[in-house]
């Protein structure tokens, strides 16, 4: 399904529309739009209810703090990680509306089992990004990437998740902080909302976001500036110095999870950065993974009129070889973007 341009002229589109209502508009703009792409978001932001309410009790039940377990990216599993990634997968296995799934958490693909119905989508998704800074009370968040199945592939096929980025349908990320908002995109811009806990709706806040063409904000964890090359050092320095395109220095923002990283720069403008670790040999392409955190917000990224780049090529043209595959990551405002391109590339 996508958002015709209309409909972001319509009078109904306004602050205060919920998200079905919104949902509900884009499939009237669509004529071949089923409405499973409509119920399978309802699904999502159910699992993002759930998620939300135990991030703000944390702190007052058994909910901080590790499992013990190291999950497939030979990370510490967090208990709320463990909670969201079993919530999300609970909805989606039982929504009829997917044939299989993949997760930051998992291994391998995650077959809708063969006594629940399937459908005509497949979805990769990181279930809480930041989650290191849960015991701090810091921003963290839900990413997620949606895709049709291929019709030639059976559900289990890893065929189905190791496609460009430019084949998603939709992405989108929760961000629970302050307050819980939903961004997504479905091809046709991108739109925020924001959880009323009043009424346990989430309302239109943030319509047809779109970034500058030059932004403010440099993010960047420059306590790995040792793990990087010349050629990455010379990119941070550019927006350090007074001497670059805008013509004084960037801010230095930086909280670590990389969807509250994002989110701040999508609205202010600015770049976030996660280059490839060239001394580091447990990361040579950098942390971030592929399908389920660089391409769903490379995805928003342009459609609000940014970039996203691993350095030498756009994100979204690149296809997947591992389900689990990283990559370094540029992205943010267009100008920023190309900028950081144009320094890694020089001879």
């Amino acid at each position: 399904m996508q958002i015709t341009n209309s409909f972001a002229d319509n009078q109904s589109y306004r602050l205060g529309t919920t998200i079905t209502e919104h949902l509900l508009l884009c499939q009237d703009q669509c004529p071949d739009a089923s409405g499973q792409f409509t119920r399978l978001l309802s699904e999502l932001i159910i699992s993002a209810k759930l998620i939300s309410r135990e991030v703000n009790k944390a702190g007052l039940v058994d909910i901080l703090g590790g499992t013990g377990d190291i999950n497939v990216q030979g990370e510490k599993v967090q208990k709320l990680d463990d909670f969201a990634n079993q919530a999300i997968i609970w909805r989606m296995e039982r929504s009829g509306l997917l044939c299989a799934m993949s997760s930051e958490e998992n291994a391998d693909v995650i077959e809708v089992p063969d006594n629940m119905p399937k459908g005509g989508y497949v979805i990769a998704f990181d279930p809480l990004d930041g989650s290191s800074n849960v015991d701090a009370n810091a921003s963290i968040g839900t990413i997620f990437s949606i895709h049709r199945k291929l019709d030639k592939e059976g559900c289990g096929s890893m065929d189905n998740f190791l496609r460009y980025g430019y084949e998603q349908v939709a992405a989108g990320y929760f961000l629970y902080g302050s307050s819980t908002m939903l961004v997504y995109t479905a091809g046709k811009g991108v739109h925020g909302f924001t959880l009323d806990p009043s009424v346990g709706e989430f309302l239109l806040s943030h319509q047809n976001i779109t970034m500058p063409e030059r932004g403010k904000i440099y993010s960047i964890n420059e306590g790995y500036t040792e793990y990087w090359d010349e050629r990455t050092r010379a990119v941070v320095n550019y927006f350090k110095s007074s001497k670059n395109d805008r013509g004084k220095p960037y801010t230095a923002r930086y909280i670590g999870a990389m969807v509250a990283d994002f989110h701040r720069n999508l609205l202010y403008g600015g770049i976030y950065m996660y280059p490839a670790d060239s001394q580091d040999p447990h990361k040579p392409n950098g942390k971030l993974r592929l399908l389920c955190e660089a391409a769903p917000l490379a995805f928003i990224a342009e459609q609000a009129g940014g970039a996203a780049t691993d350095g030498t090529q756009r994100i979204l043209d690149i296809k997947a070889k591992e389900l689990h595959e990283r990559v370094p990551l540029y992205i943010g405002c267009k100008a920023d973007v190309e900028k950081a391109m144009e320094i890694l590339q020089e001879k």
